[in-house]
């Protein structure tokens, strides 16, 4: 059984043609000026007679029971529903972002220094293995000055590899543990 791909379509356009004007009316509350705002801006009462004066509209929207009054109240209403929803987007985004990011950087900072923690191992491995030749050729050489020299690059080498492989390692415990 298929899908009416015309039932759909009208679904699917009237289900944009509606969050485009709930968009529209958002963004018609946020950006209209605050009434309450004026009213503290203006509280003297020649200010009220030349704003009532000005615009039959203004006057109606002050008197209680008129549907305009009621309207201005709305659009005060709505505008603080869109500013609060806005800060709490913006906080909800920025916890979340500590949430996923977070653990996401400590994590990821444990795993480079244990991969850095591996290779100075490797080195250290490699340094040591060549010091063992430089010993055995140091006693096959009794007295030879270069072979003396390359055995003390290579131990010399081995520890501050295997000094570098055990402080990542241990940098890494600690990161992962959160100390």
């Amino acid at each position: 059984m298929g899908m009416d791909s015309v039932r759909f379509g009208r679904v699917l356009g009237i289900g944009a043609r509606l969050a485009a004007k709930t968009m529209v009316s958002a963004v018609d509350a946020a950006t209209a000026p605050n009434p309450s705002a004026e009213a503290k801006a203006k509280p003297s009462a020649d200010a009220a007679s030349v704003s009532t004066a000005a615009s039959p509209s203004a006057a109606a929207a002050g008197k209680e029971g008129v549907p305009g009054g009621r309207l201005a109240e709305r659009a005060v209403r709505t505008t603080a529903q869109v500013r609060q929803t806005g800060r709490g987007l913006k906080e909800g985004s920025k916890r979340f972002g500590e949430a996923v990011w977070g653990p996401f950087v400590k994590l990821s900072g444990a795993l480079w220094l244990e991969l850095t923690g591996v290779f100075f191992g490797i080195f250290a491995m490699f340094s040591s293995v060549s010091a063992w030749k430089m010993r055995g050729v140091l006693h096959e050489a009794a007295g030879s000055r270069d072979a003396h020299v390359r055995l003390v690059m290579a131990v010399a080498m081995a520890v501050v590899f295997s000094y570098f492989c055990v402080s990542s390692f241990v940098k890494a415990n600690r990161r992962a543990k959160g100390r």
